[in-house]
């Protein structure tokens, strides 16, 4: 924990901004006040109705605080050199496509189809809509390793991590958190994602559940690599730390489907864990807490359910 404390220290004394941090966290309010009392999202992407409409929409909602967060440092950090770097505008423009492109991509459903069917292929759509999205997102992200920085550091984020305590302590600060949304209603409308099974016409065995939640995990495996290393390790010699605060605001507007307060202690959440990998070149500590987290989120629901009836 002594590391994660000095992480913290030496990006507040060499990237941080006062000035600048508050106008990013007037954006974030502003784009959380419209999506959670104006349904930004929801416009955003149903304006049209095809794939591409869907595509464009997810892109500007993700491209833009990711840009503007960028733009500004411009105006508040002496030096800022990196809008002169050609792979800083790639990534900053590919980056929302890669991620839009992922969160619209079906191709696996047809596949589910094929093999079953009814509320069998309801099931394996559910679970391997986690799975192959995966692929989807590090595909690409893969490319521009290879192509910009395979003789430079591994694979982003692959970093063996030497030191799990600190991950594990945050962990532990999070259950309390967990335990008290657990009582809340947007919470419990939301979580356990598993409810669903219990709705189908299948026979209720242990494994299925199991099975879904093993498949849901592999969501929080590609969020990580691409966050907290693609956006953080492949920019960190172009950008230093400043590349942090843009990722945690693009983080957060991937949660706006998401409770309230999920999705304001997405960008805080993404923040720290951004600083960490900046620095340890890791996101195994990273994907232990938010894998972590979204289990026992899991757990906190059925049990919050529970209490309820």
């Amino acid at each position: 924990m002594p590391d994660i404390f000095k992480y913290i220290r030496d990006y507040y004394r060499h990237a941080f901004n006062w000035l600048y941090f508050a106008l990013i966290l007037a954006m974030i309010a502003t784009l959380i006040y419209l999506n959670y009392w104006h349904f930004l999202e929801i416009k955003l992407v149903n304006f049209g109705h095809s794939g591409w409409t869907r595509f464009a929409g997810y892109y500007l909602l993700y491209f833009t605080p990711f840009v503007v967060a960028f733009l500004l440092q411009g105006l508040f950090f002496k030096g800022c050199d990196h809008f002169r770097s050609p792979w800083f505008w790639a990534i900053l423009l590919l980056a929302p496509a890669f991620f839009s492109f992922r969160v619209n991509f079906d191709q696996q459903e047809s596949w589910v189809k094929s093999i079953w069917s009814g509320d069998e292929q309801v099931y394996y759509t559910h679970c391997f809509n986690w799975v192959v999205r995966v692929g989807v997102v590090m595909t690409p992200v893969g490319i521009i390793w290879f192509l910009k920085d395979r003789g430079n550091q591994p694979f982003y984020g692959t970093r063996p991590l030497h030191n799990i305590k600190p991950y594990l302590l945050m962990l532990a600060i999070m259950i309390p958190l967990i335990a008290l949304a657990s009582t809340q209603k947007d919470f419990l409308s939301m979580y356990p994602r598993a409810r669903f099974i219990a709705q189908l016409d299948l026979p209720a065995t242990n494994w299925r559940y199991f099975f879904y939640e093993l498949c849901y995990g592999f969501d929080f495996v590609s969020i990580e690599f691409f966050f907290r290393g693609f956006l953080i390790l492949s920019l960190a010699r172009i950008c230093g730390p400043h590349c942090i605060v843009p990722m945690a605001c693009f983080y957060c507007t991937i949660h706006f489907g998401k409770p309230l307060g999920e999705a304001i202690s997405s960008f805080w959440g993404g923040l720290l864990l951004g600083i960490v990998s900046f620095n340890t070149g890791s996101v195994w500590g990273g994907l232990l807490v938010h894998l972590g987290i979204a289990w026992f989120m899991e757990a906190g629901g059925w049990l919050g359910s529970l209490i309820k009836k």
